[in-house]
């Protein structure tokens, strides 16, 4: 018989996880039960702080106060109805986002990789109807070394090995230029295109910032051609980098935005596309959906992230705090860190190899009371809720310092 998991340790659920969980994560060995604010706690009752903040998923911490009462309300009164039937919060949450972001329609699904799948579908279909591209024969341009997600079409169009070895066939109609690279981006785009797909800021890749100008460039150059500008904001987007949007570093507004992990609050998974009228305005009833998508629990605490965002506070306390973070890692450059990147509340921070790899470096971090998550080679990255203290901040700089040494 199992044992409750109350009465268990970290060990022995570790153990548990091997045999009937499938192998698709390395986690840190670490089992968190419980959280709050910028804090975990795990089965023992040892306490970390968190600095992955579940790839931007948990902006405004673990279990977020105005969070957590927007969930609790909704609970009592209405959960799900699927789309066949209309709800009482689907309408406002819709209205905000789109002021939010200056765009016009939203189109609500539940997790990051669906938001891209369903931008890339809207692409398409406006290439046909509006663009006036032969069946068929629609492609997108994208950026190597992205990362949109782990369906069979996203990972299509990555350049990741390791996303994509023993997954095809692959889906067609992509087209891969160099990152930041405009000059490539004008060669690639021709009367077949119906869009540029790119993150503003490549987080997988490591927290990777385009030159000033290229974001700019993009939308000029979109323009031109008569395409549309994707920017996935999944990750950079809501509040990350300093700004609502990455993109308006550069005062950009694209013609399809792409949201989700933050905007679910940590609690429930909700993504959009937010876009013009005349792009979303494609679809017709019938032509896509998705089950949960827009629920009324899922709505409601998408307003409520929406009514936070609205405020400023957490822009500005990514921007002020992001000077503290930049400024940490700066005096941590020669002494075990080759480099960093970073824009707000997140950074890319390149560890020498003679110190660890990403994976070693993260394992000392944890025992130091820190998480934080690897990435490619020895780079890590740090996104810490934007509820951090900055002697939180300060506290997490001196343990990265600590285990460099």
């Amino acid at each position: 018989m199992t044992a409750p998991a109350r009465t268990r340790t970290s060990d022995d659920l570790i153990r548990a996880e091997g045999p009937v969980l499938a192998h698709n994560y390395h986690p840190l060995p670490v089992v968190v039960a419980r959280a709050e604010g910028t804090w975990v706690e795990d089965v023992e009752g040892r306490r970390y702080l968190d600095m992955l903040a579940g790839y931007s998923a948990l902006n405004f911490g673990h279990r977020h106060p105005a969070l957590i009462e927007a969930a609790h309300r909704q609970l009592d009164l209405l959960t799900l109805t699927s789309r066949a039937f209309h709800n009482d919060r689907l309408a406002e949450f819709a209205e905000r986002l789109a002021e939010l972001t200056g765009l016009d329609m939203v189109l609500p699904m539940n997790t990051g990789a669906e938001a891209v799948e369903s931008g890339i579908k809207v692409a398409r279909k406006w290439a046909y109807d509006v663009k006036g591209v032969p069946a068929g024969q629609a492609t997108i341009v994208v950026a190597a070394e992205n990362f949109h997600g782990r369906t069979t079409t996203i990972v299509s169009f990555s350049t990741d090995e390791t996303a994509r070895e023993g997954f095809g066939p692959f889906t067609p109609g992509f087209r891969i230029v160099p990152y930041n690279d405009l000059d490539a981006l004008e060669a690639a785009v021709d009367e077949t295109t119906a869009a540029v797909l790119i993150e503003p800021i490549q987080g997988e890749a490591g927290v990777i910032i385009p030159d000033s100008g290229y974001l700019a460039g993009v939308r000029e150059l979109t323009r031109r051609k008569g395409c549309l500008f994707i920017a996935d904001e999944i990750q950079s987007g809501l509040g990350r980098t300093g700004r609502t949007l990455a993109v308006e570093h550069e005062d950009v507004v694209p013609d399809v935005l792409l949201l989700g992990k933050a905007l679910g609050g940590g609690i429930v998974p909700v993504s959009a596309v937010v876009a013009r009228r005349e792009v979303l305005g494609v679809l017709h009833p019938g032509e896509h959906g998705s089950t949960f998508g827009g629920n009324p629990l899922a709505a409601a605490v998408g307003t409520a992230v929406v009514e936070l965002l609205e405020t400023g506070e957490f822009q500005r306390r990514a921007t002020e705090l992001g000077v503290i973070l930049r400024d940490g890692l700066t005096e941590l450059v020669g002494r075990g860190v080759l480099g960093f990147r970073s824009r707000g509340l997140w950074a890319g921070v390149d560890v020498d190899p003679a110190i660890g790899t990403g994976r070693e470096v993260s394992e000392r971090l944890m025992r130091e009371g820190v998480l934080v998550k690897d990435t490619h080679g020895s780079t890590i990255r740090l996104a810490p809720p934007l509820t951090i203290t900055a002697e939180e901040l300060r506290s997490a700089l001196g343990a990265l310092e600590k285990v460099l040494a």
